[in-house]
Parts: structure tokens; C-alpha cells; sequence
């Protein structure tokens, strides 16, 4: 590493550094490959396909063996930069100007997995034999694009392989204003569908020779736009709907279209399933609908139920570690969006930690390497904490 930068700093830099535009792998699978399998991680590199989405790599680096296993989950994947002219800094320069590491991924979220790594990294070197347990990284290239080749197969393989994880965290950024902030300990549900309306195409100024299907789509959206389906509770937001496009495709004045449609996602608490949640929804288009209407309604495969974490130790270790590096006891929070922790709860229990997340997305993403280092001693803290916790296998 460099005598002036920290390891946390010079990963996040070196992964900033590699053009990883979902779903290319752009190097940062392989940098991290290089970078663990030099300090003993035994890595593999699968990838995953399916119809209709493109191949994407994964990286899954374990060391250790038997329990405690503790595994790291995160994405290598970024979104695009977009006109790389309105950048401060390029991109993918991973330039460090007054204390501050700028390029796309700094915050989301190749600098979670720079710090964990140089956490990881010193904790090992400061046990070396005395280790007990199995620490891993599970990395995929696919939570910024369609999700179906990351993630959620890896654990799968893992799980085929045999291994079996006691804990997780992923290291997105979960703090809205301040590092210690906020540990998301559990999401709301997301369902996404698309509700069609199907009618005649005709002369604008001859409506009785055409059937016009906006107003009939309208009618539908604005019955579903009107529910209230909960007031929330204790853990949770209210479930929240809501209508993203409503297209028809029709760009002359003259002509009534043929179809229209409209999408809608649909954040939601515990108090619902993806099953209980779409009979809701089509009892309310349904009773909405006129008799001659012809609609129909399509909902998205990759629809997922809320979950929330409730794993003591976990929970224990990594909030006194966020405390003691930051001062601030982080709220417990199931706020936001998805992440791809909506596949590991179903492995094992997760919660979610990282930097915070002001930029993410955005032009000039960027992170203080102040809180790179810090984030890197939370981390440490937790491993040393919950090792020392957790019972020997």
C-alpha cells in the first residue's frame, strides 16, 4: 500500500478506478481477486446466465473455516456516469482532491468494500493463527442492473457448495446525513406492475368509429393511486404506491391510439405478502373496471417481501462498534429502497452499514476519506466483537 494513503483509501481508489459499468466487470473483480488470494482467500470467480439478461461475473473470497462464518456482501457494479464532461474529476479517475475521493462507485458502493477489506485484511494480520471462524465476500456485478445473475444465484451456489453463514452485513450506504447515522436492520417489500388498457385506433373526429382507451386507463390508475392500504406500525413505513409512466406511445393529435398503459411500484410493510398484495391490487382494478373495458394487469418477476432482522448479536456488535467510532448511536431503520440484502435474509440474518449516501448516483460522486478510515475501524470493531462473541464451531 502507499506510505501516504490508508488501505481503505487506496482500494476504494484502485476500484473507483475500474470502469465497471453494469454489468461489465471492468477489473474490479479481478483486482479483488488479486488483492485477497494474496493474503490467503481462496476465490472464485462464477459466472451466471439467463434468458433475456446478460452474463454477469461474480466473486465469492473465503478464509477460515467451520463457525463463527461471517460474510461481507456488496457490489463491484456501478451505474453510469453519464456526460463524463459535467464530472469534476473523470469518473473513473478516483482522484483524491482536499480530503475528499471522488469517481463513480466512491459511495455506492466500492467504498464499502474497500473498507471492509482493509478491515478484514488487518484482523487477519493482527490474529493470523489465532482465528477461529470463516470470514467471506460475497460480490456480485449485477445489483445496479437487473439483479437476476448476482446475487441471489451466488447464494444459491454457495449454498450448493456447502457453506452455510451465520451473519451478514452489506455495505451500502445507509447513512442520510452523518457516518453512524442509521443500520437498516430490514426493508419494505417492492412489487412492480403494468396495467393495460386496450382499445380502438381511430380518427380523432370520429370517436363512435374508434373505442379510446386513456379515460378507461385513467379511471383504473386513479382507483389505485386513491388506496390507503395501511397506516404503517412500529417497524415500518405505511405502504406506498406509486404511478412512475403512463404512455400510449401516440405522438400525432389527430389519432386515437389503440392501447395505453401504466407502471406502478409499490413499496410495502409486513403487513402484506407479494400474494396478499397483488389480489389486493386486482380486487381494486377490478371494482373499478367497467364491464366492457379491456384491460389486463402484468406484474414483475422480480417482486420481493419485506423482511426485518432480529439477530441480537449482530445487531449488538455492530451498533457499539458504529458508537464507539463515531459517537452517535445509529438509528435502527427499515427506511429506503431494495437492496440485495432481500436475498440473503433467506441465508441468513443481514443487516445493512456503509457511507453515507448524499452522492450516490449522482455527478462528482464522492466520499471524505475520513469516513473511508472510519468506516474501516467500524468494521474492524465489529469483527474483533463479534468473533469474540459468537460461539467456536
Amino acid at each position: 500500500m502507499s506510505d501516504t494513503l490508508s488501505a481503505a483509501v487506496e482500494i476504494a481508489r484502485d476500484l473507483i478506478r475500474c470502469p465497471s459499468v453494469t454489468p461489465v466487470e471492468g477489473g474490479a473483480l479481478a483486482f479483488l481477486d488479486k488483492l485477497l488470494t494474496a493474503r490467503g482467500f481462496t476465490v472464485e470467480r462464477p459466472v451466471f446466465s439467463d434468458e433475456d439478461t446478460p452474463d454477469v461475473e461474480n466473486l465469492f473470497a473465503t478464509i477460515g473455516s467451520g463457525a463463527p462464518h461471517f460474510v461481507f456482501a456488496g457490489h463491484t457494479d456501478v451505474v453510469p456516469a453519464g456526460q463524463e464532461t459535467d464530472w469534476q474529476y473523470g469518473p473513473f479517475e478516483g482522484e483524491i482532491s482536499e480530503g475528499v475521493l471522488f469517481g463513480r462507485g466512491a459511495v455506492d458502493m466500492k467504498g464499502g468494500i474497500a473498507s471492509f477489506a482493509a478491515a478484514a485484511l488487518a484482523f487477519l494480520d493482527n490474529h493470523g493463527d489465532d482465528f477461529t471462524g470463516t470470514i467471506s465476500f460475497l460480490i456480485t456485478g449485477d445489483e445496479e442492473g437487473p439483479a437476476v445473475n448476482g446475487t441471489s444465484k451466488l447464494l444459491q451456489w454457495a449454498d450448493e457448495q456447502g457453506y452455510r453463514f451465520d451473519a451478514c452485513i452489506v455495505g451500502e450506504p445507509t447513512n442520510p446525513d452523518q457516518l453512524g447515522d442509521a443500520i437498516k436492520v430490514g426493508r419494505r417489500g417492492s412489487l412492480s406492475g403494468i396495467v393495460t388498457v386496450k382499445g380502438t385506433q381511430g380518427h380523432a373526429a370520429y370517436p363512435h368509429l374508434a373505442d379510446n382507451p386513456i379515460p378507461g386507463l385513467m379511471k383504473l390508475m386513479t382507483a389505485l393511486d386513491a388506496v390507503i392500504f395501511d397506516d404503517g406500525n412500529d417497524r415500518f413505513q405505511p405502504t406506498n404506491l406509486e404511478i412512475v409512466t403512463f404512455d400510449v406511445g401516440n405522438t400525432a393529435f389527430n389519432v386515437i391510439p389503440a392501447r395505453a398503459e401504466a407502471r406502478f411500484n409499490v413499496r410495502f410493510n409486513d403487513e402484506w405478502s407479494l400474494d396478499s398484495l397483488k389480489l389486493k391490487i386486482q380486487e381494486i382494478l377490478g371494482s373499478a373496471a367497467t364491464e366492457d373495458l379491456k384491460w389486463d394487469i402484468a406484474f414483475r418477476r422480480d417482486g420481493s417481501d419485506s423482511f426485518l432482522t432480529r439477530d441480537e448479536v449482530l445487531i449488538k456488535a455492530l451498533s457499539e462498534a458504529v458508537e464507539a467510532e463515531t459517537g452517535r448511536c445509529p438509528e435502527l431503520s427499515t427506511g429506503g429502497g431494495t437492496s440485495d440484502a432481500r436475498f440473503i435474509k433467506d441465508y441468513c440474518p443481514v443487516v445493512e452499514f456503509g457511507l453515507v449516501g448524499q452522492t450516490m448516483h449522482k455527478i462528482d460522486e464522492c466520499t471524505p476519506v475520513k469516513d473511508l478510515d472510519e468506516l474501516a475501524a467500524i468494521y474492524g470493531r465489529f469483527l474483533e466483537s463479534y468473533f469474540a462473541s459468537k460461539p467456536k464451531g
